[in-house]
């Protein structure tokens, strides 16, 4: 159940987006830096980066954002599916609290308050 401050903006919705893009951020990081991981496959996210950095060097008909997410969508299918899930299972651990994919259906509703300090 979401719950929404007063500029009826969706807390869990927005924290579970940062929590997401945080991990998936941490996962090419960590893609990046293995060996086991082709050095073409690599030049998906350093060149996002650059392009990122200096997005007028290369001028594309196409969003910044949709490239972005496309590079890094296609680096992270490129990888070895058995590397990708090692470091996903790895960053899993990591998280305090755990980790809980809202996608199987293990939803825990918490019955709470919430209010504003005046």
């Amino acid at each position: 159940m979401a719950v929404k401050n007063d500029q009826n903006i969706t807390i869990s919705s927005r924290t579970r987006f940062l929590n997401e893009l945080t991990l998936r951020i941490k996962l090419i990081a960590r893609l990046v830096a293995d060996r086991r991981v082709s050095p073409f496959a690599k030049i998906l996210p350093i060149g996002a980066l650059v392009y990122l950095i200096f997005p007028d060097l290369i001028p594309t008909p196409v969003d910044d954002a949709l490239l972005l997410w496309l590079s890094s969508y296609l680096f992270v299918e490129l990888c070895p599916p058995e590397v990708v899930e090692e470091h996903m299972n790895a960053l899993k651990k990591s998280i305090p609290g755990g980790w809980k994919d809202p996608d199987q259906g293990e939803d825990e509703i918490i019955d709470a308050e919430y209010w504003e300090r005046p």
